[in-house]
């Protein structure tokens, strides 16, 4: 039998960074569909990061924009429903987590859920930040990105610690 505890801290922890990240990324996205759609784009700090306006009907750099619309639907909606509510359940509950590893997916899924959400509401993502140089730049994200990959970020220590350590 699983034991089950609840912690109000740490949901307090989970759900504050989530809400946070998804308040950040949605008004973000909004910011830039009322300034950037059609604005082309902006360059900032000799060209390092730029502003441009796009419509993302694919997950992590378009990656499934082509798919039809029912493995769209089943892999890019069901799943990451499915998976984020998971991990959202692993969050809260695990006694095995540290508070590192809490944090981390605490981001991880106030991105995921932001991003599905417009998945869900507008069948797109709004990416809009763009960095690099003239012959190495990133792919357009946005603030839900951000999230993940400090999330992601913030798991690396875990990954790297000795078993005797953890």
């Amino acid at each position: 039998m699983m034991n089950f505890t609840v912690d109000g801290k740490r949901i307090a922890l989970v759900l504050g960074v989530v809400i946070a990240n998804i308040v950040l990324d949605q008004v973000t996205k909004s910011m830039a569909r009322e300034q950037l759609m059609g604005a082309g784009q902006i360059s900032y700090l000799g060209d390092f990061f730029r502003l441009s306006f796009v419509e993302n009907r694919g997950a992590f750099l378009s990656l499934g924009a082509d798919m039809s619309e029912q493995l769209r639907y089943w892999g890019l909606k069901v799943l990451p429903v499915l998976l984020l509510i998971g991990l959202l359940g692993y969050t809260l509950f695990s006694p095995n987590l540290s508070k590192l590893q809490i944090l981390a997916f605490a981001f991880i899924l106030g991105g995921g859920i932001s991003n599905v959400y417009d998945r869900l509401l507008y069948n797109q993502v709004v990416d809009f930040m763009n960095m690099g140089f003239p012959n190495l730049r990133t792919g357009i994200f946005n603030f839900a990105d951000v999230s993940i990959m400090v999330g992601l970020g913030l798991m690396l220590p875990e990954l790297f610690r000795r078993p005797s350590e953890k």
